[in-house]
């Protein structure tokens, strides 16, 4: 495995709610995300914890740019897409 094939951590959050929004951001953007913590075993403890937001690692310079932006800039939510919630 090449390094540009490593998963890079972008960012922590302090839940699944929160990682999904980013995710959902990268993704609109052609930047392929996925998270990870938030959930033990199906269990969800409302703790304070941490989610980890991981991308390529050929996608980081690109991804930091857009979690810059959604940091700085209030959410369209009307353009974001978290999934239907009936498909879970």
């Amino acid at each position: 495995m090449t390094d540009h094939q490593n998963p890079e951590v972008l960012t922590s959050v302090a839940d699944d709610v929160e990682a999904a929004v980013i995710i959902a951001a990268l993704e609109s953007q052609n930047i392929k995300a996925t998270a990870t913590g938030g959930f033990t075993a199906g269990f969800r403890t409302e703790t304070p914890g941490h989610v980890d937001v991981l991308v390529r690692h050929e996608d980081l310079k690109q991804a930091r740019v857009v979690l810059s932006e959604i940091e700085h800039h209030p959410v369209d939510w009307s353009k974001v897409d978290v999934g239907d919630p009936e498909d879970e």
